[in-house]
């Protein structure tokens, strides 16, 4: 116990945290701290979350301690009291591992999923439309709640893209496990020679924010469109113009959503999308200036996938981030994700938290 306490000590970097939180509060006693309360609040905000952090580690290692001195003792009557303390305090160490997987910004909220088919025509276009069943499967068993707020139907099968809103506790920290390329290897069932074909699926994860200030949208920088909603096939047509297109001029991303009844739950849902997208640029922007620093910056290309699902000649998935090898294909393809989005945040806990 003693050891394994002494391993996520150092993982959750406390030392890193309290040296934080000195920077803070000396920021916080400024004279001309308030003059800017949307960033005082913010800096009040993450005072109060590594207080708790760091006075909540401190009574675990008193406990620890504690239960050290009186094993120590070597009184027999002691041993049922010990044993309890020892079941404690390892449940709570796992506990707080589980929270350092997702102890993100945003990793407690919702979340915005998209997928995009790549080149290679109809088979990528079933593979997002693959990809659509795998993720809405794994967040049913997870009790989130789910709503497809665009799609885009592909020419002969599956879908072009699709955008799913996510909602439900942790739902963006888990998720977050999935950004990037997905390649499909198959027999593929479009080919009348029956040979094996490669798809290519990007999956981009977005939380849902509100405008907190961080994220400006000027409407000058925005273009509004209205269509008509529809659903496969021509069906479900809207005879109004209920479905929304936003581009935002300045960066060329365009945001839509045409599943609510109304143009203007339709705007705010696509101006939530559009405000999730500038985030995630804000934040990779950051990351990679830190990457750089770091010297192990590389840039993503669309070639260089995260997971390959192999179907045939044999049948795997692997996550070439973690090594991580599924012999159950059919079954990751049926939602269970569990496995590779553990092994995922389990290798990158505190790194992608630590800036």
């Amino acid at each position: 116990m003693r050891q394994k306490f002494k391993i996520y000590w150092c993982g959750f970097d406390l030392a890193g945290r309290e040296e934080r939180f000195k920077k803070l509060q000396k920021e916080s006693e400024s004279a001309d701290f308030w003059d800017n309360p949307q960033h005082a609040q913010k800096v009040m905000k993450s005072l109060s979350r590594l207080r708790e952090s760091i006075e909540s580690w401190h009574k675990l290692q008193g406990r620890l301690n504690d239960s050290l001195e009186l094993a120590d003792l070597s009184d027999d009557s002691l041993f049922d009291e010990l044993e309890a303390e020892t079941k404690f305090i390892e449940g709570e160490v796992e506990r707080r591992e589980f929270r350092a997987m997702l102890s993100g910004e945003f990793d407690k909220g919702d979340a915005i999923l998209a997928i995009h088919a790549g080149a290679g025509g109809t088979d990528s276009q079933d593979w997002a439309q693959m990809l659509q069943r795998m993720y809405l499967r794994w967040m049913e068993k997870q009790n989130y709640e789910t709503e497809i707020i665009d799609t885009t139907a592909g020419e002969e099968a599956g879908v072009k893209s699709v955008t799913i809103s996510v909602g439900g506790r942790y739902a963006y920290g888990y998720l977050r496990s999935e950004k990037g390329v997905h390649r499909l290897v198959r027999i593929s069932p479009f080919d009348a020679n029956s040979r094996r074909h490669t798809s290519f699926a990007m999956v981009e994860v977005l939380p849902q924010v509100d405008d907190d200030g961080d994220i400006q949208i000027n409407p000058n920088d925005i273009k509004i469109d209205t269509f008509k909603a529809g659903g496969a096939g021509g069906q479900s047509v809207q005879k109004n113009d209920t479905a929304v297109r936003i581009t935002h001029l300045p960066t060329g991303i365009v945001a839509s959503c045409q599943n609510e009844r109304s143009q203007a739950q339709n705007r705010e849902m696509a101006i939530k999308v559009l405000r999730a997208r500038l985030l995630e640029i804000k934040e990779r922007e950051k990351a990679e200036k830190i990457d750089e620093l770091r010297g192990e910056y590389t840039k993503a290309e669309w070639g260089s996938q995260i997971r390959s699902y192999v179907l045939h000649p044999y049948k795997m998935v692997k996550d070439h981030r973690t090594n991580h090898e599924v012999g159950n294909a059919e079954g990751v393809l049926d939602g269970d994700l569990d496995g590779l989005i553990g092994a995922y945040l389990r290798a990158n806990v505190g790194r992608e938290n630590s800036s």
